[in-house]
């Protein structure tokens, strides 16, 4: 007999509801009905597995047709089905309060609609014009049903003939969404949505080429690995069976690193299988890898929340069915469970590196420049497991060797602890471009780090905040004398006027660089060590680097300020002895006049200062300040006189700028017209 009635919501405000709001995303659908399919599949093989079932299983393969001529996609199983009573209690009664309550109470929450009341079925209405259900339950004697709604709360319900158990759900595809009806898009859906179903799914037939065409072959296509590896006991796996199923996650990706294998039942439900990638750089470029499943559905691969940030860089898959989802399963929602089952998987993926360091340190070793990226990243962002992981992280020298922290400490506490009892950690960020800096800390019996990452700037600073009285300081900081200072370094004897007079010299033949600043100063660096040395203060240079990893903010403030370098020059060296020797044969006498002047200038101005230090400044005369303007300008034009005879001695002398390009070519910043003029001095000293 043909039933006709209302769905339990009698108000039609329902569909459109459903229609507009209820997913995030239109292509659910599939998700959604396919996954009913799986369910009711899964019920018979347990009813089968208890006794409450005595037929026969047979194929329970789920199938997915096209009918592109009559404009419907259909979703076949031969699961449980349904009677005509739980049609009516499963499909028709969507509310089980009055319809008037229920709009009500969920009209502003589309979301809390499904969470309450299972509406996954509904999710067929988003892309249909009509939606028919034929279904036979398995129960002996069951009266086979034909279902239809057009989408409205209208439906017709009557008996049919079906010969076998199960559901055809079909959908009569409306005219804005007529891209379910392709073949390739039903792949792709059923490819992302039920890659790892537990039922086999059955799209089409397998194609082969046969006399230089595609044909369909008699089997059938099956789009799912009903049985992934992250089902499976880690004891029934071998580590090759991991690696073909990262393939088939990522297919023609490097090999991974290493995996994790998660498998807890207590006190939530989680499995999965985590991998470290090849990673070196690029933060962003390997996230989203990641993919979350709940019961082997397809949910998201966005796992922000549920992963540790750090751990986003790591590909794999997570499965939970205690993962709490909004009610069209697209996203994750906030508890106490998501945070357990984060901090689960911090715990598991620290104690994993954690046993391969201690049975396979050599491994470890060899595989650290990628691993580093991941262990620095979560050390920074993650304090519990920087608990975990200081035991295990590694530094690496100039010698390529691998020390933990507190082998490192040992290694270097006796020599590389300066008078006030600060261990120094000397690093390198570019072992090449500062090899000079690296052998001359070497010759003083140091040793140096290869700090070369791109978070390191940042771990730096992290240790000198976690390790007591330690300081890292980069090779190329300060002259090698000064970078671990155990005694007061002997002064030069240099009086005021030298210093002024040998800076002017040698900084007005430093070559012009863009957007940076030397500061000239002097050292007795003794006869053997290099007459002059390029170095750039620590803390400025960090705040520049850590500004180019970083930017916005007090950071860009930094990146913006030109670069400081100090050229050191050391006055106890032959050559630069020359210098001032030649300057003083050269010099003195033409400077003598200026310089008596220039004392006789500054007492003048001197005596005005004083003369006037109790008198306001609109209070004295105009007179006076004009008295005080003609000194300043006198002196800054014997200053100036006395720069041009500096500045000409230095020019006529070819070895100072020999010298001080030699230094910048050491440190890679000779370039251009620069670079040419010394190439071509050179020639010119040698002949």
């Amino acid at each position: 007999m043909k039933q006709k009635g209302n769905i339990g919501v009698t108000t039609e405000n329902i569909f459109p509801v459903i229609k507009k709001f209820l997913y995030s995303d239109h292509e659910i659908f599939l998700r959604e009905l396919v996954s009913n399919a799986v369910d009711a599949t899964q019920k018979l093989k347990t009813l089968s597995s208890v006794g409450e079932f005595k037929g026969e299983l047979g194929d329970t393969t789920i199938r997915i047709a096209i009918d592109k001529k009559a404009g419907t996609l259909t979703i076949s199983d031969k699961g449980i089905g349904m009677t005509e009573e739980e049609i009516d209690k499963y499909i028709n009664q969507i509310a089980f309060s009055g319809a008037e309550e229920f709009l009500e109470k969920y009209k502003n929450d589309a979301n809390a609609i499904i969470g309450h009341f299972g509406l996954g079925f509904y999710s067929a209405f988003m892309v249909s014009k009509k939606v028919e259900i034929v279904t036979k339950s398995y129960k002996e004697n069951a009266v086979a049903m034909h279902w239809v709604c057009d989408g409205n709360p209208e439906y017709q319900l009557e008996a049919c003939e079906k010969n076998d158990r199960g559901t055809d759900i079909i959908l009569h595809i409306d005219d804005e969404n007529k891209d379910f009806l392709e073949n390739a898009k039903i792949e792709e859906l059923l490819k992302k949505y039920c890659k790892f179903l537990p039922v086999a799914i059955a799209f089409g037939k397998k194609k082969e080429w046969k006399e230089g065409k595609e044909v369909e072959t008699d089997e059938d296509n099956i789009v799912n690995n009903t049985t992934p590896a992250w089902t499976k006991k880690p004891s029934d796996l071998t580590d090759e069976d991991y690696k073909n199923f990262y393939n088939e996650l990522y297919p023609y990706s490097t090999e991974p690193l290493f995996h994790i294998h998660l498998n807890v039942d207590y006190p939530f439900n989680l499995t999965g299988i985590l991998y470290f990638p090849k990673v070196k750089s690029n933060l962003d470029l390997q996230r989203n890898k990641i993919q979350l499943y709940c019961n082997q559905v397809f949910v998201t691969d966005s796992v922000e929340g549920i992963v540790p940030d750090f751990l986003t860089l790591l590909h794999g898959v997570i499965d939970s069915p205690d993962i709490p989802l909004n009610v069209s399963r697209s996203y994750l929602q906030s508890d106490q469970n998501v945070k357990k089952i984060s901090s689960h998987i911090t715990k598991k993926v620290a104690e994993r590196l954690q046993d391969i360091f201690k049975n396979d340190r050599k491994q470890f070793e060899e595989k650290w420049d990628s691993l580093q990226l991941f262990i620095v990243y979560g050390m920074l962002t993650d304090e519990k497991f920087y608990e975990k992981a200081k035991d295990f992280v590694l530094l690496k020298n100039s010698e390529n060797q691998y020390f933990t922290l507190e082998e490192y400490k040992k290694l270097i506490e006796a020599n590389q602890t300066d008078k006030d009892n600060t261990l120094i950690y000397l690093y390198a960020n570019n072992a090449e471009a500062q090899h000079t800096y690296i052998q001359a800390a070497k010759e003083k019996g140091y040793d140096v780090l290869i700090l070369d990452g791109q978070l390191d700037v940042h771990f730096i600073n992290q240790l000198e905040q976690k390790l007591e009285k330690t300081r890292f300081v980069r090779v190329d900081s300060d002259i090698v004398e000064k970078l671990i200072v155990k005694n007061e370094v002997e002064k030069l004897n240099l009086t005021d006027n030298e210093r002024n007079d040998l800076s002017t010299i040698f900084s007005s033949q430093i070559p012009k660089l863009e957007k940076t600043e030397f500061i000239v100063s002097f050292e007795n660096l003794g006869e053997n060590a290099r007459p002059i040395v390029i170095t750039q203060n620590e803390f400025m240079r960090r705040m520049k680097d850590m500004s180019a990893v970083q930017g916005g903010g007090m950071m860009n403030f930094y990146g913006e300020m030109p670069d400081s370098f100090n050229l050191v020059v050391n006055a106890t060296h032959p050559l630069i002895r020359n210098i001032i020797n030649a300057k003083s044969e050269n010099c003195d006498n033409l400077l003598k006049p200026f310089a008596e002047k220039i004392a006789e200038l500054e007492k003048e101005k001197s005596d005005w200062n004083t003369a006037h230090k109790d008198v306001k400044k609109e209070d004295i005369p105009s007179v006076e300040n004009d008295d005080l303007e003609k000194i300043e300008s006198q002196l800054i034009e014997q200053n100036k006189e006395k720069r041009a005879v500096l500045e000409q001695f230095a020019a006529n002398n070819d070895i100072i700028s020999q010298l001080i390009d030699l230094a910048l070519l050491s440190n890679n910043m000779l370039k251009g017209e620069s670079l040419d003029k010394f190439i071509k001095r050179s020639l010119e000293l040698i002949r």
